[in-house]
């Protein structure tokens, strides 16, 4: 089939791929100049299957409160919301029980733990490379509460046999020497040996290099206006150049997806939730991280890629607006010069912000829909870049006639009412 990916971030452009390797013909469209220009951009850089988690989780609506009075708050709310973010919120709040937690990350592993084994195969095949190291993700602890928290992630990743390991304040700097100056700040923290790093700008253009020396074709500068549809099926994509028609439709929009869903009757509970990040070089190897840390306290990741370091994080709720808030930099700044005070320049780091496409329950929205050949592939939040390869070949797999590798179950748009398929 003539197959339209609407959207090339690292979402749609491993769909792309996905769906080429399967014998379509393959067009994607994307409003910016050039692939990875957006969420894609400059993310945290995790490969991170065991630290899928929703943030809607118990106790996150008293430490949502405690925050409001945070210098360094990981959860910012911008006061006038409008009236979709307050459902939304809502929906989040209703999957704030340890019942709603637990299924949501078990179905958050279970992708991503698929997508990470694809991505082997897929370094394999390509030799593509990106900055990648597979040091695994070292999250740490600062208070003894957080410690105890985490045996309930233990319970889940056990669950599907993901390798985990507590570790003590000696057993942390053991696995990231860098941090031995301040380990007076560590409790302890949860190591996840299977994780993997890279950077997600890299691996996107090179693989979208790829997919077009293999016939994917790739319009940039395209802007999406609106889905043409009949009573079962989407007819054509009316695009800043006219109308484009294909036989099937991919919806990877990222935050854009709910409004473009919206026009045609599907309700996409997504909200762009922007996050920041900086970047800088490596200036002190023996103070550096050799890979990811996820600091508990502040929810910001710390990531090694190359020469540089990333360090990505906080969630704001602000809608569309991509402003760059000096503050939500700050808290950036302040936590890679908390735990890796000589690694660099800190105060000449290259900042950014992006919209992440949130499910309330953490979960990514996959599948078909109430038109007969579009298919969805949007709604990862902060995890776009660890499911990519996963979410991409399930896609591929639905598009193609053929049953998913893993399980669908509570992964589709019927969990939020919608039919996943023809009405």
């Amino acid at each position: 089939m003539r197959v339209l990916v609407l959207g090339a971030g690292v979402i749609g452009v491993t769909t792309a791929w996905y769906l080429s390797r399967a014998g379509h013909e393959v067009e994607v469209l994307d409003r910016q100049k050039g692939s990875a220009l957006e969420a894609s951009y400059a993310n945290a850089g995790e490969i991170s299957p065991g630290y899928a988690s929703p943030w809607a989780a118990p106790g996150i609506p008293l430490k949502a409160l405690s925050w409001l009075f945070s210098r360094h708050a990981p959860l910012v709310l911008h006061p006038a919301v409008d009236p979709d973010t307050v459902v939304w919120m809502a929906r989040a709040l209703a999957n704030c029980n340890p019942s709603s937690y637990d299924t949501n990350k078990a179905r958050m592993v279970r992708i991503a733990e698929y997508s990470r084994d694809l991505l082997k195969v897929l370094r394999a095949e390509t030799g593509i490379t990106y900055d990648e190291r597979m040091l695994g993700t070292l999250q740490i602890f600062r208070t003894q509460a957080q410690l105890d928290e985490a045996s309930r992630d233990c319970r889940v990743l056990e669950r599907h046999g993901v390798r985990h390991d507590i570790l003590d304040q000696a057993g942390c700097i053991a696995v990231e020497p860098g941090l031995a100056p301040v380990q007076h700040k560590i409790i302890g923290g949860l190591r996840l040996p299977g994780d993997e790093t890279g950077d997600c700008l890299k691996f996107t253009r090179s693989l979208a290099t790829m997919a077009s020396d293999a016939g994917v074709v790739f319009r940039h500068g395209v802007t999406v206006k609106a889905l043409q549809v009949d009573a079962t099926r989407v007819t054509g994509v009316l695009t800043s150049e006219g109308l484009i028609m294909a036989d099937a439709f991919v919806l990877a929009l990222g935050s854009s997806s709910p409004l473009v869903a919206r026009e045609i009757g599907i309700y996409l509970p997504i909200a762009p939730v922007k996050g920041y990040s900086i970047t800088l070089p490596v200036l002190n190897e023996n103070v550096a991280p050799r890979s990811t840390i996820m600091d508990e306290t502040y929810k910001v990741a710390v990531t090694r890629l190359g020469d540089r370091i990333r360090a990505a994080g906080t969630a704001e709720l602000a809608g569309y607006d991509l402003t760059l808030s000096p503050r939500r930099v700050r808290t950036i700044r302040h936590v890679v010069r908390d735990l890796f005070p000589d690694a660099g320049m800190v105060d000449y780091a290259d900042a950014w912000c992006g919209l992440r496409p949130m499910t309330p329950d953490g979960t990514p929205v996959l599948g078909g829909c109430r038109y007969g050949n579009m298919w969805i592939n949007t709604g990862h939040g902060t995890l776009g870049w660890t499911m990519a390869c996963g979410s991409a070949r399930i896609t591929a797999d639905l598009v193609s006639g053929r049953s998913p590798d893993i399980d669908m179950d509570g992964l589709s748009i019927a969990r939020y009412g919608e039919p996943d398929r023809p009405i």
